[in-house]
């Protein structure tokens, strides 16, 4: 069942120009939109860097320089040392940029420099704002915006892009051989573009700030995107706090499935995860090599053996979800037993790790269930679709799979993205790479069965399970850093997440 919910939007280069163009007809003129725009900066950078006492500024002709340029301003108005650099030869500069570029010459205070007047600098207390190019660029830079672009990137003091950062593209990949900016923040306006979200864009932008500019709510309410991004409000919509009058058998059954000779950590940890996500009733299917551990590790889970060493046979179980793969294995027994479950099963399932490197070997991924939730990481996609040349078109594959298989894709990723069965992607910003560790996935694993045996609709458990996984990582990279966090600390973080969502 596919069930649309609210959440922030990604629009395109083109929509956000249109929202924009709405915005000024409800009665702001363009030059005070930018102001806006403008002032919410600052009072960023006043809050994140108190103690910077000067801000280099490089504005491009347009929009984005016009935001640069009324920066530079708000700036010096509070008592900070500003250098604007422009391009001195180049006099087309938009009607708001040159506005506010025209302000900013009568105050003798900030310098006005060409690009070329600018030297390497590594002193302390000191800032780079890159407001060259927007959303609206649509070429590689190249020329004098290119090598001033290489030079920034030397520097290491601080770097902050206004929008996005110059060289990138909105909603598409750029030419390996381009230039970009390499910001350490990025204040983007309303919202996030996608390019912010996919590895090899993503990475020029550091951490992202997205700042409400009051653009038009009627029109964003309105305008249709098959592209969001997964926010806490969202989330809360989606929460079902427990009732207090309610027993184990309220919360679902949830079957793990998984473990081999030398792998039995892996469905322990999704057992684990299970348990700690809420679910009532937890049962691990593992070799018997694996029932010590388990159930030394996971009194309150249940064990059920299935072969000695691998697993031979998965036995079927009525009102249950079965996550199914970590640590499974591809014996020929355990091969023939996934291909006798999902023979005899028709409901959803999760499918994960080896289960869905058997299902890519032996070409069956059509014997999925319909609505059934499969987890691949880059590698396993490829394995099951084809290769793609890079994160944009694996995402579109995904789409187009996931609307033929009528399947719910968790394509993980530092961007962990949820791709429905009707080509909607929902991008999760939670998370760190702490988590890009061995066992990390079989977290998940756990903790989408638990929510969907908890009755949460498919859609829903897929989007609220990536953002508390990622949530529980963050608070676990917090504690004990990136470096050294493991994927059982992340399993304990679960239940600090679950308490900030009721209080």
């Amino acid at each position: 069942m596919i069930i649309k919910i609210p959440a922030m939007k990604i629009l395109t280069a083109q929509q956000i120009k249109d929202c924009d163009s709405a915005t000024i007809e409800k009665g702001i003129s363009s030059v005070n939109l930018m102001e806006k725009a403008a002032r919410a900066c600052v009072e960023w950078i006043e809050i994140n860097f108190r103690t910077t006492h000067k801000f280099l500024i490089f504005c491009g002709n347009g929009n984005n320089g016009g935001d640069g340029l009324a920066m530079a301003r708000l700036l010096y108005e509070k008592g900070l040392d500003i250098e604007v650099f422009i391009d001195k030869n180049n006099k087309g500069f938009s009607s708001d940029a040159n506005v506010n570029l025209k302000r900013i010459k009568h105050i003798n205070g900030i310098d006005i420099k060409s690009f070329s007047d600018f030297s390497m600098t590594n002193k302390d207390k000191t800032v780079i704002i890159d407001a060259l190019f927007g959303y609206g660029l649509n070429r590689k830079l190249s020329g004098e915006m290119k090598n001033i672009v290489e030079k920034l990137n030397l520097t290491k003091i601080p770097k902050i892009s206004i929008d996005m950062p110059s060289g990138l593209f909105a909603d598409k990949i750029v030419e390996k051989d381009s230039t970009v900016f390499k910001a350490d923040f990025t204040l983007t306006f309303q919202f996030y573009k996608r390019s912010f979200l996919h590895p090899e864009t993503g990475t020029f932008c550091g951490k992202i700030e997205v700042l409400d500019i009051g653009l038009d709510e009627d029109f964003i309410d309105e305008i249709e995107t098959d592209y969001f991004v997964i926010e806490e409000d969202l989330i809360k919509t989606i929460y079902k706090p427990r009732e207090e009058f309610s027993n184990k058998g309220t919360f679902g059954k949830s079957i793990l499935v998984g473990g081999s000779y030398g792998k039995i950590g892996a469905v322990l940890m999704s057992t684990l995860s299970a348990l700690k996500t809420g679910s009532g009733l937890t049962f691990t299917i593992a070799p018997e090599c694996g029932n010590m551990i388990i159930q030394s590790q996971v009194p309150e889970a249940m064990f059920m053996g299935s072969g000695e060493r691998y697993i031979d046979e998965i036995g079927i179980q009525e009102k249950a979800v079965y996550g199914i793969g970590p640590g499974f294995g591809k014996e020929e027994k355990t091969q023939k037993a996934l291909f006798d479950f999902l023979k005899a099963y028709k409901d959803p399932v999760v499918l994960d790790a080896d289960a869905l490197n058997i299902l890519a070997e032996n070409d069956n991924i059509k014997s999925i269930p319909k609505n059934s939730v499969i987890t691949p990481h880059p590698l396993e996609f490829e394995r099951l679709f084809g290769k793609t040349e890079n994160s944009f078109e694996r995402l579109e594959l995904a789409k187009e799979k996931a609307a033929e298989l009528q399947i719910f894709i968790v394509l993980k990723d530092h961007h962990t993205a949820v791709i429905t069965a009707d080509k909607r992607v929902f991008y999760n910003v939670t998370g760190n790479s702490g988590m890009a560790k061995g066992g990390s996935g079989d977290v998940l694993t756990g903790i989408l069965t638990s929510l969907m045996s908890q009755k949460y609709e498919i859609e829903k458990a897929c989007i609220f399970g990536v953002w508390l996984h990622g949530k529980a990582g963050d608070l676990a990279a917090e504690e004990f850093s990136k470096e050294s966090m493991l994927p059982t600390d992340l399993v304990q973080k679960i239940g600090a997440v679950f308490k900030s969502l009721l209080d």
